[in-house]
């Protein structure tokens, strides 16, 4: 019989699917209703309660910002009824833009593993790297540059560099890195906002069309990347980027000393972890949340790492109940 300390990602995968969902659903009223801080709010207030009602001792590792910062689901807030311990990294609403415009791939986004089994990654930038499963290790890396890690992908998927299509967020910081990749002949998807669903999107070419991600953005989403990757396969490495002594001295708290590290994916995330992504608005991973008169369905992706399951759950319930 496993003890309270024990953490038994298979009962516990179900709850996680929960608190995703009902973040999701709180937001629904704000889709494409231009009010970036109500949208986060609602998702905050609701998954804060829902992770409330679970039976464990859970710490936010990745969260809303430090404890000056975010009023609720902070890094180092304790959440739960008690029982085994255990780290969580959350986004209560992964595009608060994109649900503010009704645009895609907004999604609601946690994963729970092990005390001690993320990175606690300090509120920086991170350069990310991100590939699918089926390719020998280390195929590509962060000291390439663009170009190279297109034709070293390239050679490994036995394809031109013409047929390979890199998602990069699109900022003016990565205008040289885009205009390299397509220097190869390769497509480029570019995403306004959401990296962790780009990330997301390189696990499952066939139904995506990505095969690789690049370029930089919030650290803390690099760890919630990498734990979807350890879900559902494929390799990711993440830097952290300093732009100042305060970002280095963020990053002294959260007790990193090698500033020039490159993380791979189970450095990031180390030990078997769960994870569950809710649709917001419509995308490429997951459908986003439908309603139909006194009904809601939202689709929700719930992963484990350890069996390497992948569960897609439609949830229909009546709006007007408790839910």
């Amino acid at each position: 019989m496993p003890t309270p300390k024990d953490f038994n990602d298979r009962m516990l995968s179900l709850g996680l699917a929960r608190v995703a969902e009902q973040a999701a659903i709180a937001s629904a009223d704000l889709i494409g209703r231009g009010d970036e801080k109500a949208a986060d709010q609602a998702a905050v207030n609701a998954m804060r309660e829902e992770l409330n009602k679970l039976d464990i001792s859970g710490v936010v590792v990745i969260g809303e910002g430090e404890r000056d910062e975010a009023p609720m689901l902070y890094i180092g807030e304790e959440v739960g009824q008690g029982g085994p311990g255990v780290d969580i990294a959350l986004d209560p609403l992964e595009g608060t833009t994109l649900t503010a415009k009704d645009m895609p791939n907004a999604l609601t986004v946690i994963a729970m593993g092990p005390r001690g089994s993320m990175l606690h990654a300090p509120d920086v930038y991170m350069d990310k790297l991100a590939i699918g499963p089926g390719y020998p290790v280390d195929v590509v890396s962060l000291d390439m540059s663009p170009s190279e890690r297109v034709f070293a992908l390239a050679k490994a998927k036995a394809c031109l560099p013409q047929d390979i299509t890199c998602c990069i967020l699109e900022r003016p910081r990565h205008e040289a890195m885009i205009a390299e990749v397509r220097s190869t002949g390769a497509g480029i998807r570019l995403i306004t906002d959401g990296d962790v669903a780009g990330v997301m999107h390189c696990a499952e070419p066939v139904l995506t069309g990505i095969d690789m991600y690049m370029g930089s953005g919030g650290a803390p989403e690099g760890v919630l990347a990498a734990a979807a990757l350890k879900c559902m396969g494929g390799q990711m490495w993440g830097r952290l980027l300093f732009r100042n002594d305060d970002e280095k001295g963020r990053a002294a708290k959260a007790g990193i000393t090698d500033l020039d590290k490159i993380y791979a994916r189970d450095e990031l995330v180390t030990d078997h972890v769960i994870f569950a992504a809710t649709g917001v608005t419509n995308g490429s991973v997951v459908s986003g949340i439908k309603r139909s008169p006194g009904w809601i369905e939202t689709e929700t992706i719930l992963m484990r790492s350890k069996t390497g399951s992948v569960r897609r759950m439609q949830y229909r319930n009546p709006f007007h109940h408790d839910i």
